[in-house]
């Protein structure tokens, strides 16, 4: 497992490379991309021990975060969803960079999953497989639910809770939508993740996809 830093000066991004464990031939490549906020925090040990199998399979693994995100360059500020696909696909080029001209798939979950079918279009060599576990496709559902977990955390963090947060989540599912978790969503990023909708990314599929997704998620059954 090696640490390093790649991309632009200006857009400095920090990745971990896991090769194919010693005399195990390389067969493919995957490249990990990480959920938004508290998500990335909370799938990170998974996304650590994934990559530690695939590479004693004989797949080497690339795992990083965005500008803006984790030890990465930038700040809150800089959160995009398609300057986050661009990163993506500088993951892709340096992972083919170490390993060649190999299949090579990437895994993403929840908002990852978005930047993901963004970055695909884009992705040269082109990506031969998207592999996305809970994808997020409807971004308003998705700002509301991450509302509600933020006035869960203030509830359990304050000894006396202010019932007028939960007002104005009844009047408003998006009025707590700037943050969540201690994670700042600049306006222009609640913009981008408000316009996913089920019908919207279907002409983004340009390769083989895979959906990992819980059996009742209709927004995800009417996107598949």
């Amino acid at each position: 497992m090696t640490p390093f830093y790649f991309g632009s000066p200006a857009r400095r991004l920090f990745g971990v490379f896991h090769p194919a464990s010693p005399g195990k031939p390389v067969k493919a490549g995957v490249v990990v991309a990480a959920p938004f906020g508290h998500e990335a925090i909370r799938v990170h040990r998974f996304n650590r021990l994934l990559s530690d199998r695939l590479s004693r399979q004989g797949i080497a693994v690339l795992r990083f975060d965005y500008f803006g995100t984790g030890d990465s360059g930038g700040s809150d500020d800089d959160a995009n969803l398609d300057g986050w696909a661009g990163d993506l696909c500088e993951a892709h080029r340096e992972l083919l960079r170490r390993i060649g001209d190999l299949p090579t798939t990437w895994f993403s979950a929840r908002l990852g999953a978005s930047v993901a079918l963004r970055a695909a279009q884009q992705s040269f060599p082109r990506v031969r497989r998207l592999l996305l576990w809970d994808p997020v496709v409807d971004g308003r559902a998705y700002l509301a639910e991450l509302g509600l977990a933020q006035v869960d955390e203030l509830d359990l963090a304050y000894c006396v809770p202010d019932p007028a947060w939960r007002r104005s989540l009844q009047r408003d599912p998006l009025a707590l939508s700037a943050e969540s978790l201690g994670f700042s969503i600049p306006a222009s990023l609640r913009e981008q993740i408000l316009a996913l909708q089920p019908g919207a990314s279907a002409d983004q599929v340009v390769c083989p996809v895979t959906v990992i997704a819980r059996d009742k998620d209709q927004a995800v059954r009417q996107w598949c």
